[in-house]
């Protein structure tokens, strides 16, 4: 190419115009919705109008598109040309279509937006599409998946467009999700892809993903205003988290992206994600930035708990607790304490990290120092937290004790830093010894400010009074403060002890110093603080001083710090005890001077002091022993003191018990300590062990501690809450020891607790309330009875009482409720509270009694009371009657007056109310049904008749519309009437609607027995009474009713009765014949038989000429009237299906099975009549009406579905012995049926029926009835075809009798098409069992077959049930149908073609043919056929089709080994057929074209199974026998067996092709003796001549292997085929044909000298003087030159004269044709023969 050119090429492709209409037109046609030539005739105006409405509709659906009206949808638009912008213009429309585009991402769909699109391509020439458009199909998404994972580029776009969709927020969920889905998949894929086993190359990997994949996720994190795209990439980092073993520096920084960007929509989805990223990171604490976010999570730690029921949050949670503890010490950051005591009690974290948080917790308290903490105030936070986890139960709690345990450094003085008992609940060990101090010297600061401490607590003026006496409490807050901040250091602690304001000197005479030791030691302060209290208080019993004073002050509180929880404190109270016991070891000669006795409590508080015999006792036969136990566990003191003082009697033989005085004498002591002192967490503790004692001497806890709960009563609520903060003490255990004071029986102390209830002050505290009554309910089972009464009463005034003054007013009520509920109340109570309700009902329900009248129930005024009234009574009656039911009434028979009384009140009282109050009758009559077996089986509890109370009943169920009351009150007056009859004798009436009167209904029934009339029919009019009364009975009450009075009227008689009357009144709806399926379900097997035969008499009744029992019972119609009987009759017969399957009946009659006695042989002997009346019944019916008939089908059917066909067997067999032939011929018809619904898995069932062909083969064999033998052996049918494969031999003897001349062999069309097939699907079950039959089988089918064939009207049943017998031995025993039998069979066959049958026959014949020729051995079935051609053939058309058929079948479907073997066969198969035609069977010329046909086709079959050397000996002997099988004077024949041979030859060149060309040397000869032969005008050897020049076309045509290019075959043909243009003229001429094959020839001769030798010889013939043989030369030549072209055209020079001389033929045609060849001449050649030709 030129340079110009190669110039010119760049500019056009970079140009963006051009001038090729042909291109501009392309473009312009380039569109979404329209055809290509459509949208070529649009203008741009036209398709702005139309595109214009769908921007319009996207605008309105979303207002983002509105943005887009000035630029891409101004009307300046439409002029818009690209071809004319810059580079600049181009760019900045491309980036509005881009948006355009992104926006409409979610509506693409729609097609607004497609007609909105369609601008941008057609306007701005936009492919966006361009890759897809031409497919219309999308991309398919794992394509997608699998690029986006192997090529970067194209997975980054992906992300680039989602995020620049997001930030200019035009995204929408579908991009979001595809996005989402795309990045995940991907990122996996990746993840798998990078993954290597060497640490460096993975690292490298790693560092190569998080460059690819980080600042997308970045971005995408930040995105604030797509939270889809948030959580997202939240789903991304997660894989990458879990699945990519990431360092712990790239997880922090994808943590600290995600909490930068969450927002309240995705902080829930980023929590989750940070606890999976987290689980993936090492266990170490979260980055500032993290800790920051979460702390901004409201409830975070409620939050996380959540989360981690679905995902685990534990090391997340450590993190961040590890974090807030570090920034309490760095920066004193208090807000975060609260979220990590929530953490650690949240169960979020695991028991390592548990102790982790908390041991980090434990070194911030030692770290936090005075810059940090000024005020102390983070300290004190701390030491509570601290306090309040130690002290957590559960699983938490031991952990966290554990954990303290475990520390190695001083815990003491943390606490004593703390100000705080961190260890209230140590392990029984003792902890390990205080680490040695810090070697860091304390500053100067500290120094400074003990001194300070020092120099204050000198300046305080010294104390004497003790301090449980007065309480100073900021006196005593200032020295706590003062002595723990000394408490550490030993020196210092003893300068403390000396301070003046502790009176250290005049501690023997004044109480200040050692109170405020004891008072220090039962106090919440740290443990070492406790320690050292005891040491000053044991020291100070070394004093000498204190020799002749009585200590026992000191042992109450020595006890509380026995049953200290911390180990330390009970091993140095254990020290003060042990010290305590030297002092009474020897009775002092002078009594002692108790210390405190004067002073030591307040002044009303009076102490009940020991003598020196009962301390001495309490010291060393109680404490002292129990010090070992004590240090191992806090509460052994207290059960020690417990057993000791419960009983005087030793254990073990122990000679050191106290007596009855001394164990009061120490009752006594420790309650007037626990009433005296005011530290409320003394009391509890004592108490502990005081409530356990009930009393001593009769002196009860009660009457020494009462007081106490008196005071604590007194106290306010705020009062009361700032004594417990005080000792941070739980307000439910004090409320429930101070109230453990009050015993049983104590009349005082149950007085006081009604008081508090009622006290005002007292309502206030709820807690209190809640445990005055919890004690109520304990004591009560130890109450006496006259008690219970008492309090009960009480209790049921309060809760029936209103407390205006409380802020809950009814936390009294339901407190006193609630007891009543839970409490065992006594008759005695219970009626006393029913009799409550009297004087109540009363005042609701009358006037007062100035203005009272006697009027009757239903007219009481309902103006006497205030509502308010009537509500608390109603209130009340509901209490006390629910009271009464809880109480399970039938352990109190004796309420029963009460309650008929009370319910007698209840129907007052609902008309006052204008209720139904059917809750509280509900209530009354359940609690007297539950008692009256009491009163059936107790012969001591009576009810007075006289007392009215059946009159009550007969109100309540006659004015009540509640359900539920009617019910409960006829379910009582029933069991009155069987407990009590007396009772309700005289109110049975008035509810005989509801309940039929046991008591009446059998003597009435027993007076018509009496009479000699039918039963039935003498109370007929008795039961009309009932069932009129059905329609006025309530529903849910109709059913038991009437069972109940079937069963008393007896239902041996009159339930068929009742039943039929039932649908006789009310007609046949499905609710009648549910209700009386339900009626007779109630009752036994026995009786629903009795009944369904009794119904079945009935319904004959109905149809004799004159009825007895139907016209008495049922409706009265004319018998003369076939209508009306009928119509009578069809009710009664639409009843008895459904009363045949009723749930009772089937479940008990299928038990007969597994019964042998009497009963079941009466039920079998009551179905075999029942049986055989439905049966009669069907017979009688089946002349009136086809409803009558179908009924009594419907009722056999479910009535042989009721009985296992063992049993139902076992039940008809003596209808079998009857000797009414037509009976046993109906029973066997509905044992038929009932095998059919068998199922065929049934073990039972197949055993039964295989039992039972014996006696089916006995019918067969000896009844002389046809009819009867037909059902026998429909029966056996039946039972071989399901089950016959289990029990051959018995189906084998059926088969044979089937086969005899007992049923095969009788005249009976019938019995021998039944027996026939029967034989048939016996022959499926025996297989090769029925060989044995089959001689005596075969000959009689196949004489049946002849039989049906030579009737004058052929029989088609026996004719298709022998070929069903026949078909079945061919597919199943196909060698037993060989010789003799096939031979007989073909005939048949032919026969029944011949003979015309229908087409249901002709099916069945050739079905029967088709398993013949697949299934009989090869040989067999092809020697057969080949005897058989010359009957089929003789047999017409029909059967020759049929014949082929089969022979073509048995090609098919037999191996090629087979056909192989039996070539012969075949060729005298063959042969015969080709022999068809001059046989001259078939008249009709298309019939015998259409079976030469299929000769061919079938040939061919066998060919395709033949190997050369198999067939080409056939095929020689097939063209000898065409040529020389016949005399040489039968030259019509031979013609003939030419034409069919020649035929196949034109079949099988065709076909095999070049396969077979070679073949063709055997039929050169005789094709070319044919083609010499002179003409002789006769029709068969035209046509003879027309299949030859076919054949050598076809062989011509095919020929590949250049097997007519060699000279002998070419020499042999051409000179024969060109001369037979020569007899062109005459009539038997060829002449199409001829031309195809020489055309086909010369196609296949591809040679120029054979050509030239075609074209010479061809040529003479032009100068013929015939003009036919011109004429056929010339459309030879066109066609050749049409073929060949140029290469025959090679030959012109020679053709040239010819044509020119052709050009003035005298023939017209031939002249035409000739200028027709040089046309076509010129057309290959290209130039005129013009010029060739003048």
């Amino acid at each position: 190419m030129s340079s110009l050119a190669s110039q010119l090429a760049q500019i056009a492709a970079n140009s963006r115009s051009t001038l090729n209409t042909k291109v501009l037109k392309a473009a312009h046609s380039k569109s979404l919705i329209f055809e290509p030539r459509v949208a070529a005739t649009q203008t741009y105006p036209e398709i702005y109008s139309i595109c214009l409405e769908g921007f319009e509709e996207l605008c309105n659906l979303d207002s983002r598109f509105t943005k887009f009206t000035q630029s891409l949808w101004s009307p300046q638009s439409q002029e818009a040309d690209r071809t004319q912008m810059s580079a600049a213009e181009n760019a900045a429309l491309d980036k509005h279509v881009e948006a355009f585009l992104h926006l409409c991402g979610s509506r693409l769909r729609l097609m607004p937006a497609i007609k909105a699109i369609e601008w941008l391509i057609r306007r701005f020439r936009y492919r966006f599409l361009d890759p897809y458009i031409r497919s219309l199909t999308a991309p398919p998404r794992a394509a997608i998946v699998q690029q986006a994972t192997n090529r970067p580029e194209l997975l980054t776009a992906i992300s680039q467009y989602t995020l620049d969709s997001c930030k200019y927020q035009i995204e929408y969920p579908g991009l979001i999700s595809f996005w989402g889905g795309v990045m995940v998949e991907a990122t996996n894929g990746l993840l798998d892809k990078y993954r290597s086993g060497r640490r460096s190359i993975q690292i490298e990997n790693d560092n190569a993903l998080m460059q690819q994949l980080g600042p997308v996720l970045s971005d995408a994190m930040v995105m604030k205003s797509s939270p889809g795209l948030q959580i997202a990439s939240y789903m991304v980092v997660t894989i990458l988290a879990a699945k990519g073993g990431l360092a712990d520096n790239a997880l922090t920084a994808f943590m600290d992206q995600l909490v930068h960007g969450w927002t309240p929509e995705t902080m829930r989805p980023g929590l989750v994600t940070l606890c999976i990223i987290s689980q993936h990171r090492s266990a170490k604490q979260l980055s500032a930035r993290v800790t920051k976010a979460l702390l901004k999570v409201p409830e975070v730690a409620s939050v996380m708990n959540e989360i981690g029921k679905d995902h685990r949050v534990d090391k997340l949670a450590n993190g961040l607790a590890l974090a807030l503890v570090d920034r309490l010490h760095k920066k004193g950051d208090v807000r975060s304490l609260p979220v990590v005591n929530s953490l650690l009690l949240g169960n979020v974290l695991r028991e390592k990290q548990i102790k982790v948080v908390y041991k980090s917790l434990l070194v911030a308290a030692h770290r936090i120092n005075d810059q940090v903490d000024q005020d102390g105030a983070i300290r004190k936070e701390l030491g509570t937290i601290l306090v309040s986890l130690s002290q957590a139960g559960g699983e938490v709690g031991d952990i966290v004790r554990a954990t303290i345990d475990e520390v190695d450094f001083d815990i003491d003085a943390l606490e004593l830093t703390l100000g705080a008992s961190i260890r209230p609940k140590l392990a029984v060990e003792d902890a390990p010894e205080a680490a040695a101090e810090d070697n860091n010297t304390p500053t100067v600061d500290k120094e400074a400010q003990v001194a300070q401490n020092f120099e204050k607590l000198s300046k305080l003026k010294p104390q004497t009074a003790s301090c449980f006496a007065e309480e100073p409490l900021d006196l005593l807050e200032e020295l706590y403060s003062l002595f723990l901040s000394v408490a550490a250091n030993e020196s210092n602690l003893q300068k403390f002890d000396e301070a003046p304001v502790l009176s250290r000197p005049q501690a023997p005479t004044k109480l200040f110093y050692a109170s405020f030791y004891m008072r220090l030691w039962c106090g919440s302060l740290p443990t070492l603080a406790k320690v050292a209290a005891l040491d000053r208080v044991k020291n100070l019993l070394k004093d000498e001083d204190f020799a002749t004073l009585d200590f026992q002050a000191v042992v109450p509180y020595a006890i509380v710090a026995l049953s200290d929880p911390a180990k330390k404190v009970r091993r140095a109270a254990a020290e003060l005890v042990t010290g305590l016991g030297s002092f009474y070891e020897t009775k002092p000669t002078k009594a002692r001077r108790a210390w405190g006795s004067e002073g030591l409590y307040a002044k009303n508080a009076a102490v009940n002091w020991l003598d020196f015999n009962a301390t001495k006792s309490l010291i060393h036969s109680v404490l002292i022993p129990s010090l070992e136990e004590s240090l191992l566990h806090e509460d052994h003191i207290l059960a020690a003191l417990t057993n000791a003082l419960e009983s005087s009697k030793s254990k073990d033989g122990d000679k050191k018990h106290l007596s009855h005085s001394t164990r009061l004498a120490i009752f006594k002591f420790l309650s007037s300590h626990v009433v005296g002192t005011p530290l409320i967490a003394v009391k509890l503790r004592l108490l502990q062990s005081l409530n356990q004692i009930k009393s001593i001497s009769g002196t009860s806890r009660t009457d020494l501690l009462l007081s106490l709960l008196q005071w604590w009563a007194r106290l306010s609520q705020a009062e009361a809450q700032q004594l417990l903060a005080r000792e941070a003490v739980d307000e439910a255990s004090v409320n429930n020891a101070f109230v453990d004071v009050v015993i049983a029986n104590n009349e005082a102390g149950l007085r006081l607790i009604f008081e508090l209830i009622r006290d005002s002050n007292v309502i206030t505290r709820n807690g209190l309330v809640q445990s005055l009554f919890g004690r109520i309910q304990k004591i009560w089972s130890s109450m006496k009875a006259e008690t219970q009464f008492s309090t009960a009463r009480a209790l049921l005034t309060l809760s029936q009482a209103v407390h205006p003054t409380s802020s809950e007013p009814d936390v009294i009520a339901t407190e006193a409720t609630d007891v009543l509920h839970k409490v065992e109340l006594t008759t005695d109570i219970l009626l006393d509270f029913l009799e409550s309700l009297y004087d109540d009902i009363k005042k609701a329900t009358e006037k007062p009694a100035t203005k009272r009248r006697r009027v009757g129930s239903s007219e009481k005024s309902v103006d006497s009371q205030s509502p308010a009234d009537v509500s608390a009574s109603l209130n009340k009656a509901t209490f006390v009657l629910e009271l009464v039911q809880e109480s399970e009434p039938a352990k109190h028979p004796e309420l029963l007056p009460s309650l008929f009384t009370t319910l007698s009140e209840l129907q007052h009282l609902r008309t006052v109310v204008g209720s139904e109050l059917g809750y509280l009758q509900s209530l009354v009559l359940s609690s007297l049904l539950a008692m009256m077996p009491a009163y059936k089986d107790s012969k001591e509890l009576t009810i007075d008749p006289a007392a009215g109370h059946g009159d009550i009943l007969a109100s309540c169920i006659q004015r009540s519309s509640s359900p539920t009351v009617i019910n409960a009150a006829l379910l009582l007056v029933a069991s009155l009437a069987r407990t009590a009859p007396d009772v309700v004798l005289h109110s049975v009436m008035p509810i005989f609607t509801f309940m039929g009167s046991s008591e009446v209904i059998p003597p009435l029934i027993e007076t018509f027995r009496k009479s000699r009339r039918n039963l039935v029919a003498s109370t007929a009019e008795l039961l009309t009474s009932f069932v009129v009364a059905y329609e006025h009975i309530p529903s849910h009450r109709k059913q038991d009713l009437f069972i109940t009075l079937i069963e008393n009227l007896g239902p041996e008689d009159f339930l068929f009765a009742v039943l039929a009357m039932f649908v006789d009144k009310y007609g046949a709806t499905d609710n009648m014949l549910a209700f009386t399926t339900q009626i007779i379900g109630s009752f036994s097997v026995e009786i629903q038989l009795q009944t369904l035969i009794k119904h079945l008499d009935l319904i004959s009744d109905i149809f004799k000429p004159k009825p007895v029992l139907s016209a008495a019972i049922l409706a009265k119609v004319d018998s003369n009237s076939e209508q009306d009987v009928v119509k009578l009759a069809t009710k009664q017969l639409t009843l008895l299906p459904k009363l045949l399957v009723n749930r009772r009946l089937r479940n008990e009659i299928s038990g007969l099975a597994e019964k042998d006695d009497m009963e079941s042989v009466k039920i079998r002997e009551l179905y075999a009549q029942l049986l055989e009346g439905v049966l009669t019944l069907a017979g009688t019916v089946k002349p009136k009406k086809d409803t009558l008939y179908t009924r009594c089908g419907e009722a056999l059917s479910n009535l042989l579905n009721l009985l296992s066909i063992a049993e139902f067997i076992k039940s008809v067999e003596a209808l079998l012995d009857r000797p009414n032939v037509i009976l046993r011929q109906k029973v066997l018809r509905a044992l038929e049926r009932r095998v059919d619904s068998e199922s065929i898995n049934n073990p039972k069932s197949r055993e039964a029926l295989l039992a039972f062909l014996p006696q089916l083969t006995a019918v067969i064999r000896e009844s002389d009835d046809m009819n009867y033998k037909h059902t026998a052996v429909n029966c056996v049918d039946k039972i071989a075809e399901k089950y016959g494969k289990k029990d051959l031999d018995a189906v084998a003897a059926a088969a044979a009798t089937i086969a005899g001349d007992s049923c095969l062999g009788q005249p009976s069309q019938e019995l021998r098409v039944m027996a026939l097939l029967c034989l048939a699907s016996l022959v499926d079950v025996l297989q090769d069992a029925i060989v044995p039959v089959l001689p005596i089988a075969i000959p009689k089918a196949l004489g049946c077959l002849e039989e049906s064939i030579k009737a004058e009207k052929p029989d088609g049943a026996l004719h298709n049930a022998a070929y069903a017998f026949m078909a079945a031995l061919a597919q199943h025993i196909p060698y037993m149908i060989s010789g003799a039998y096939l031979d007989r069979l073909l005939v048949c066959s032919n026969a029944s073609a011949a003979a015309g049958v229908n087409e249901e026959c002709r099916a069945s014949r050739t079905d029967c043919l088709q398993f013949v020729a697949k299934l009989i051995e090869g040989k067999v079935l092809f020697t057969a056929l080949e005897k058989n051609w010359a009957n089929a053939a003789s047999s017409g058309y029909l059967a020759l089709e049929e014949y082929l058929h089969v022979l073509g079948t048995a090609l098919d479907k037999h191996p090629k080994s087979s056909i192989a073997k039996n070539t012969t066969l075949f060729t005298g198969i063959f042969l015969n057929a080709f022999d068809l035609r001059r046989s001259g069977v078939l008249s009709s010329t298309q019939e015998l074209e259409k079976i030469e046909l299929l000769i061919n086709e079938t040939s061919l079959k066998m060919i395709y199974k033949l190997n050369d050397a198999a067939f080409r000996p056939m095929f020689s002997r097939l063209m000898e026998w065409s040529t020389t099988g016949l005399p040489k004077s039968d030259s019509a024949g031979k013609a003939q067996r030419q034409v069919s041979t020649y035929g196949f030859l034109q079949h099988f060149f065709e076909n095999l092709k070049s396969i077979v060309t070679s073949y063709a040397s055997y039929m050169i000869d005789s094709a070319v003796k044919i083609l010499s032969a002179p003409l002789t005008g006769d029709d068969v050897l035209k046509t003879l001549r027309s299949r030859v020049l076919r054949t050598l076309t076809k062989c011509f045509e095919h020929d590949q292997d250049g097997f007519w290019q060699a000279p002998a075959h070419f020499n042999a043909v051409a000179p024969v085929l060109v001369a037979q243009f020569g007899h062109a003229a005459g009539a038997d001429n060829c002449t199409e044909d001829l031309v195809l094959a020489v055309v086909e020839l010369a196609a296949a001769a591809d040679s120029k000298e054979h050509h030239k030798e075609i074209n010479s010889a061809l040529l003479k013939h032009l100068r013929s003087e015939q003009a036919a043989v011109r004429l056929a030369v010339i459309k030879c030549e066109q066609e050749l030159t049409a073929r060949l072209g140029e290469e025959w055209l090679q030959s012109l020079p020679e053709m040239l004269p010819f044509i020119s001389e052709l050009q003035d033929d005298d023939d017209e045609v031939v002249e035409r044709e000739n200028r027709r060849w040089i046309v076509g001449i010129e057309e290959t050649l290209g130039e005129s023969l013009d010029n060739m030709l003048q």
